[in-house]
């Protein structure tokens, strides 16, 4: 029991991280019908602007919680610019063209963001500091955990009970559900599409960021490709838990990381990455529009 307990508690934190990363996957599909595929690219980037603004600003040098906020907002603030940019420069343009061009435009921009990457950043692993001095807590029964998975566990909980709060009772966010629902009514009623679109993909963007700081400071080994495979999974996890719907992405995200984890104790590290994949078959298989998703019938 005391390990099924800590490989519990491992899966719901690994969870909560594919969890933020598949929230901007359903939040861009809800309203633009699209799979940005680039979403991973920029969980990577997420980890090396907090890599830069640790030590630029000192805390790589002199750990704290307080620089290591300032270090995560720094992240995410960086990562909601390029959002903007990608959704400006790349996908807005193709916004009225067939579905496979967007979709070739975001397997392309994905590409530019690993291979820029490995030119900017360098090809060799980077090391992220120790932000915040590591220690570990004891639940009894030999069962622990890690001041770390405690950071993990609260800023994602807080970030989540944040967006919830933003599209259930903002202005913002009621703009966001009427253009999920139709483009035209939502400009016809005065709202600015654009800016929404703009707004959701910055959002999104900014928590995948997160999703990349709090995975650095529990793996400190980040390089230009290590958002390929989390990508994928976050991605597999949206669809698990019903593409375009919030409350699914969270669950999607939990279900893949405490899957993920149990196979690893109980069978195998080798069939880590295809659980997901295994997952993703179980649920076209048996509820094609995901566990909390619905349904729809399509005019022809």
């Amino acid at each position: 029991m005391s390990e099924f307990l800590q490989q519990l508690i491992n899966g719901v934190t690994l969870g909560c991280v594919y969890a933020l990363i598949a929230l901007g996957y359903t939040m861009v599909y809800g309203i633009l019908r699209l799979i940005n595929f680039a979403h991973g690219d920029v969980y990577m980037l997420g980890a090396f602007f907090a890599l830069y603004a640790a030590r630029w600003t000192g805390v790589a040098a002199k750990p704290s919680p307080l620089g290591a906020l300032a270090v995560l907002l720094v992240a995410m603030a960086g990562c909601g610019l390029v959002g903007l940019i990608i959704e400006r420069g790349a996908y807005k343009p193709v916004r009225k063209s067939s579905r496979l061009s967007a979709l070739i435009t975001a397997i392309g921009v994905s590409l530019l963001l690993e291979n820029g990457g490995r030119l900017v950043f360098g090809a060799d692993p980077k090391f992220f500091p120790q932000i915040i001095p590591a220690s570990e807590f004891s639940l009894g029964g030999g069962v622990t955990i890690s001041n770390q998975q405690i950071l993990i566990l609260v800023v994602s909980l807080t970030l989540m009970i944040g967006l919830r709060f933003i599209v259930l009772h903002t202005r913002v966010g009621k703009a966001m559900r009427a253009v999920s629902h139709s483009h035209v009514a939502a400009a016809m009623m005065g709202i600015s599409v654009d800016r929404i679109i703009t707004f959701t993909f910055v959002l999104g963007s900014m928590l995948a960021a997160a999703a990349g700081v709090l995975v650095a400071l529990q793996s400190p080994k980040i390089e230009p490709y290590m958002g390929i495979m989390p990508g994928l999974k976050a991605f597999v996890a949206a669809v698990v838990g019903g593409i375009g719907n919030v409350p699914g992405a969270v669950l999607g995200g939990l279900v893949m990381g405490i899957a993920e984890v149990m196979v690893v104790g109980y069978l195998s590290p080798t069939y880590r990455d295809a659980i997901a994949f295994v997952l993703l078959i179980v649920i076209l298989l048996v509820r094609p529009a995901g566990i909390l998703g619905k349904a729809t019938a399509e005019k022809v």
